[in-house]
């Protein structure tokens, strides 16, 4: 008797159709690519100025700019291990009242935007705030009762209990794959609550805290709505400095080369994490979540609330309520009138690149579909390295091509199509957000089988109706998660925005940074907040997807 064999896989044809639209989809992906090539190619324009200027950074400022933000990341990458780890140990491996309670309020932070967090902070602790007053008054003492907010260690607090949910959600799942069972053996086999703390559910969410650790430094150093406001002198406020106060573009493209450096070389930690992860998980199944979390009573109890409270507080609960509180003192006087103006402009950037980016996310993903051995999966890659670049970087990758073409043609258009239309914004949004829609939509076509697509050949349907016809239904989820994810990253953008908005064009992102720069938090409070209320919406998408049961 002869063994079937499994059948060949083979890739679909694409058809004509699909052949034009992988082209367009190359040239779209050396359009989103087209920073990153701006900012190497400005090394070969260096001159003799230039190399002057390099070494002029690097008797200056650089050294301040690389020893701000190495302590910046090393107390960010600690503080996020801590809590983060904390928290997702707290409610995985432990039992305790009101655990399934902070299993979602420890997503609340992901909503608020690190630079509203900021103003929170800064308005009520700054030396004129609430408490330093009731503490003079108190005391009856005169001068600063509290260290000042405005500095690194301020923004370390800020960008610690923000980024925190980050290492909470990988942690979590990794420990919730097999950590209670695993945790229930060794406690059967004579082990110590702490030692099994310690050798068993720590190292096995080890890859997944690095992985989390990693991509909140990248959002770190992404930062510049926290860091500038609070005047400490990262890579990223150096870049704005050098382009926008001494106009040397050469400097800006010299320190965003090292900030996309520091940045590459933590995408790398990251994804070498991520393999990990999966390599500790992959023998999880159906019952790894079958043993018991440990109970805790009395002190363990409330250890496990403070443990879990203190991130919520500090990092959502505490800023709202300080926002809030300079929101209502001056209701009367809020700018309502061009606050819909803002929001009107949010909306429609925020739509029109949800849309676009998950177009070409669309496209892509088929394209890696029926040509798995082809060029897609590499065209995929170059435009996955997206969101790992900051904005500032992508600014100057994309107005350092402006300058060069403005010195060849000073007659040229393409100034005011960059800067004074939508145009160059909704290309900036799409270089760092179409990577975010392209993961939704891989995501949809891991779980649809190959075997649809092989019964759609066979029946003639090939190239775009295979696209609309068969898949189009089945990625109803994953896109619609798509277009939230990039909406909502839109509205909170902040660097690419405040430089390259048209005239006019003001959003609520950029309004709530440049009303709480002027010290007028009250009027900042009102985009800010909105600012917020949006972002709860994916927050509470992704807190119901991950309770409900495997």
């Amino acid at each position: 008797m002869i063994a079937p064999t499994a059948p060949i896989r083979r890739p679909l044809a694409p058809g004509g159709s699909l052949r034009g639209t992988a082209v367009l989809l190359w040239l779209l992906g050396a359009g989103l690519a087209l920073p990153l090539l701006a900012i190497a190619a400005s090394w070969l324009q260096l001159d003799a100025a230039g190399w002057q200027t390099l070494r002029d950074l690097g008797d200056t400022v650089l050294p301040r700019y690389a020893l701000t933000s190495l302590w910046l990341c090393l107390g960010v990458g600690l503080g996020v291990a801590v809590v983060g780890t904390g928290a997702a140990v707290a409610v995985t491996v432990f039992d305790f009242r009101g655990r399934r309670g902070f299993e979602w309020l420890l997503l609340l932070p992901l909503a608020v935007p690190p630079y509203v967090v900021a103003y929170g902070y800064t308005d009520f602790l700054q030396y004129a705030g609430p408490v330093q007053t009731a503490l003079r008054t108190l005391l009856g003492r005169e001068g600063a009762m509290l260290p000042e907010v405005r500095s690194l260690g301020g923004a370390i607090w800020v960008l610690t209990f923000t980024l925190y949910p980050y290492v909470y959600l990988l942690a979590r799942t990794a420990l919730a794959e097999r950590a209670t069972s695993l945790l229930e053996a060794a406690r059967l086999l004579g082990a110590s609550g702490t030692r099994t703390l310690w050798q068993v559910a720590l190292p096995l969410a080890r890859p997944a805290i690095t992985a989390g650790v990693a991509l909140a430094l990248m959002e770190t150093l992404a930062d510049y709505g926290v860091v500038s406001y609070f005047g400490v002198q990262s890579f990223t406020a150096g870049i704005y400095k050098a382009w926008l106060v001494f106009d040397d573009r050469y400097a800006a493209a010299q320190l965003a080369t090292v900030l996309l450096l520091c940045v590459a070389a933590f995408l790398a930690w990251e994804q070498r994490a991520q393999q990990r992860l999966r390599f500790s998980t992959r023998q999880g199944g159906p019952g790894a979540r079958s043993g018991h979390a440990v109970r805790l009573h009395g002190r363990r109890a409330l250890l496990a609330w403070l443990v879990c409270g203190l991130p919520v507080v500090a990092g959502f609960v505490a800023p709202v309520l300080f926002m809030l509180r300079p929101l209502l003192g001056e209701w009367t006087t809020l700018p309502w009138a061009p606050f819909a103006s803002w929001a009107l402009n949010s909306l429609r950037l925020a739509a029109l690149t949800a849309v676009l980016a998950s177009g070409v996310a669309l496209g892509l993903g088929l394209l890696v579909r029926v040509q798995p051995s082809g060029s897609g999966p590499w065209l995929a890659r170059i435009v996955g390295l997206g969101y790992a670049v900051p904005g500032a970087v992508v600014v100057v990758g994309l107005l350092l091509p402006l300058g060069w073409v403005q010195a060849w043609w000073p007659t040229s258009p393409l100034g005011a199509l960059l800067t004074a239309t939508s145009f160059g914004l909704v290309w900036a949004y799409l270089v760092r957000f179409v990577s975010v829609a392209l993961q939704s939509v891989h995501s949809g076509y891991s779980r649809v089988p190959r075997s649809l697509d092989e019964s759609a050949r066979l029946l003639g349907c090939t190239g775009w109706a295979l696209l609309w016809r068969v898949h189009a239904p089945l990625l109803r989820r994953p896109l619609a998660a798509a277009l939230l994810l990039v909406f909502v990253d839109v509205m909170k953008e902040l660097p690419a925005t405040l430089v390259l908005r048209p005239f006019n064009s003001d959003t609520l992102a950029v309004m709530a940074y440049q009303l709480a720069r002027d010290e007028r938090l009250g009027e900042a409070a009102l985009p800010a907040l909105a600012l917020v209320l949006v972002g709860l919406v994916p927050v509470i998408l992704l807190s119901r997807t991950l309770r409900r049961p495997a």
